[in-house]
C-alpha cells in the first residue's frame, strides 16, 4: 500500500505529517495525520489512534490538539484519520445536514444504499489503516491505543470493546456512549445500517457492555458546560453499564467546559500519560 506525503513539519523534535493514499474500503482517496516523536534508529514505538467527532477531519485535533508536546515526552506516535469518505460522487445527506454523511460516517460499515459502497469506516479504522501505519511508520503492533471525542469517542469505545486484548488502553472525551438511546445516534445507525435494532448494538459501547463485552478500563472526561450532554451524549448510561459489568470506569465531570477543542485539548496530555502508563508499562 504506497502514501501520498502531503505534508511534513518538525515539532517538539518529532515530524508532524499529513499523508494520503486510495483507500479499498472507502474507494476513495483518504487523509490522515500521524506524529511521530524523535527517536532512536530502529526503535518501534507505540501508537495512539484518535477518532474525530462529526463535521471534523483529520486537521481538527492535528491543528487544535496540543498533543505533541505530551507525545514528545512520552515517545507515542499519535495517528488522526478522517471521519468520512469524501470526494466526487460520495453521497450526503440529501439535506446536508451536518449529522450523517460527509463527515459524519460514525465509524461504521454501512449496508444501506447508496451508502454501503463508501461507507466503511469500521473496516478503515480497524484494518486498512492499521496495516497501512504498520509499513509506513516505526509502530510497534503490539502497543496501540485508541481514543476520541464525540462520535470518535463512541467510535474509540466500540473498536476497543470489539477488540479485546488488542488495545492496551481505551479513552474519550464527550463520547456518545449510547448511540440506540440518542437522536444523533439513531439517525445515523438507521441511515447506514437500517431498521435492524440488534444490528446497532455492536455499534453502540452501552450495549456491548449489557451484551457482555469487556475492556480492562475506561477513563472518559466531559464538560458540564457541554451542549450536547443531556440530550446526546448521557454519560450517566456508561457509568451504570460499567458498574454492573465491574469495568473499572475513570469518569470525569470537568466544570465550565464544553464540546469544543479548548477543553480536549486542556486534558489531552491527562489522556495520553494514562495511555502511556498501559502502554509502555
Amino acid at each position: 500500500m504506497t502514501i501520498q506525503t502531503v505534508s511534513t513539519n518538525k515539532a517538539h523534535d518529532g515530524i508532524q505529517g499529513v499523508y494520503r493514499h486510495a483507500s479499498r474500503e472507502t474507494q476513495t482517496e483518504m487523509t490522515f495525520s500521524v506524529y511521530v516523536p524523535q527517536h532512536n534508529a530502529g526503535a518501534k514505538l507505540p501508537v495512539v489512534y484518535y477518532l474525530s467527532g462529526l463535521t471534523c477531519t483529520h486537521a481538527n485535533v492535528t491543528e487544535k490538539g496540543e498533543f505533541r508536546s505530551a507525545c514528545a515526552e512520552l515517545g507515542l506516535i499519535f495517528v488522526a484519520p478522517d471521519t468520512s469518505p469524501r470526494g466526487e460522487g460520495v453521497p450526503g445527506d440529501p439535506a446536508n445536514a451536518y449529522d450523517f454523511g460527509l463527515g459524519a460516517g460514525f465509524y461504521v460499515d454501512a449496508t444501506r444504499e447508496p451508502f454501503a459502497r463508501n461507507y466503511r469506516m469500521w473496516s478503515y479504522v480497524t484494518d486498512e489503516l492499521p496495516k497501512l501505519i504498520g509499513e509506513h511508520f516505526p509502530v510497534d503492533s503490539a502497543r496501540q491505543s485508541i481514543l476520541g471525542h464525540s462520535m470518535g469517542g463512541h467510535g474509540a469505545l466500540t473498536v476497543a470493546l470489539r477488540h479485546p486484548g488488542r488495545y492496551r488502553a481505551a479513552s474519550a472525551f464527550a463520547p456518545i456512549v449510547a448511540p440506540s438511546q440518542v437522536p444523533w445516534g439513531i439517525k445515523a445507525l438507521g441511515g447506514y445500517l437500517g431498521s435492524d435494532r440488534q444490528a446497532w448494538r455492536k455499534h453502540d459501547a452501552v450495549a456491548l457492555i449489557e451484551d457482555g463485552a469487556r475492556v480492562p478500563g475506561l477513563l472518559v472526561d466531559y464538560g458540564d458546560a457541554d451542549q450536547f450532554l443531556t440530550e446526546q451524549l448521557r454519560p450517566e448510561l456508561l457509568q451504570v453499564a460499567c458498574e454492573k459489568a465491574n469495568i473499572p470506569l475513570t469518569l470525569r465531570r470537568q466544570s465550565g467546559y464544553d464540546h469544543s477543542y479548548y477543553f480536549i485539548s486542556t486534558f489531552m496530555a491527562d489522556h495520553l500519560r494514562w495511555h502511556a502508563e498501559r502502554l509502555t508499562g
